[in-house]
């Protein structure tokens, strides 16, 4: 490389990025390092399992909820789905790492990091973790999609060598060198604006962060009680999870079921939910409510239907039910 070409100001742009372009790389290439190599956190009904993760996201995603939906109601599909993704991710941090077909690579982290941020950038107990993780993974995309590679990676290997591809104008496109767009300053500014403005968007959707009162739903648990209904031997109901903690469960101590004057006329205690009878538990999704050893488990994302036997109450005098989980947190809906 002549002293010309190594100070052209695509060259020394795709140098200036090697730190984003190796942290970005391990970032996505890491995931699969820790599911596969590390532990296998890709077999269903195991502890860690990914699709359990991905359950979580469901509750509060923006745009792709019926895809989430669709893949945590069909166990294959979604195992299918997280391996691909996994493999995808392992190619893209790789191929970043390395250097090779760096623009291409950098379009697959801008879809990756969009998932994650319509996914779960709702998610985050501290810093609004998932969204920014979400953001900074777009804005670092694109950046790396106009600078490409220089030194220091397989890019400029294949332009040294001179390889007849390397001349082509799609390997300007899908790999290094100078990026054959008319109007460069214009393509960044409305590049830079668009993802400015999806940031300022999704920043204020999920969590009020540009204007009114700020919120975060993964700080305490919410469970949503609907479907109510009962015979003479069940009452049943749907429970919902939709906020708190991603790595944490509602821990359930207690169900009551009241008459309208307030009084108790049924109630679980801990010990009875923690042997809650599974057949009573119709999970809907990959994430399950089931018995604890002190309580019933229900973790972000779970939707069930329970049934609670009422023979030894007059069904006629159920009011209202209440679920309490064991920070305090209180549940109340009443019988239609």
């Amino acid at each position: 490389m002549n002293n010309k070409t190594m100070h052209q100001p695509h060259t020394m742009a795709g140098l200036f990025t090697l730190s984003l372009r190796l942290v970005i790389g391990w970032t996505y290439f890491s995931a699969f390092w820790r599911r596969l190599i590390l532990e296998n956190k890709l077999i269903p009904d195991e502890a860690g399992y990914i699709g359990e993760k991905f359950n979580h996201f469901l509750p509060n995603a923006l745009g792709i909820k019926p895809i989430i939906e669709y893949l945590v109601t069909h166990p294959d599909a979604l195992q299918t789905s997280m391996m691909t993704f996994t493999i995808v991710e392992a190619i893209v941090g790789l191929c970043l790492i390395l250097g090779l077909f760096t623009r291409l690579m950098s379009i697959g982290v801008f879809v990756l990091a969009m998932g994650i941020l319509l996914g779960s950038g709702w998610i985050g107990t501290t810093c609004l973790d998932e969204w920014q993780i979400g953001v900074l993974g777009i804005a670092g995309g694109f950046t790396l999609f106009l600078t490409g590679s220089s030194y220091y990676s397989l890019d400029q290997y294949l332009l040294d060598k001179n390889l007849s591809f390397t001349k082509r104008k799609w390997f300007s496109y899908f790999g290094s060198g100078v990026l054959p767009i008319a109007n460069t300053k214009r393509f960044v500014l409305i590049g830079s604006l668009l993802i400015f403005g999806l940031t300022l968007f999704t920043n204020q959707y999920f969590h009020g962060g540009v204007w009114g009162k700020l919120h975060n739903k993964s700080v305490k648990p919410k469970i949503e009680i609907s479907n109510i209904s009962f015979n003479h031997s069940y009452l049943s109901f749907q429970i919902f999870r939709t906020e708190g903690v991603d790595v944490y469960g509602s821990f359930l101590i207690g169900i009551q079921l009241w008459d309208k004057d307030g009084n108790v006329l049924k109630e679980l205690n801990p010990s009875e939910l923690s042997t809650f009878p599974k057949e009573n538990i119709l999970n809907h999704y990959v994430a399950k409510v089931k018995p604890g050893k002190h309580s019933l488990i229900i973790p972000l994302g779970s939707k069930a239907d329970l049934k609670v036997s009422i023979n030894d109450i007059p069904s006629d005098k159920i009011h209202s039910l209440k679920l309490i989980d064991i920070s305090g947190i209180e549940w109340t809906a009443k019988l239609e």
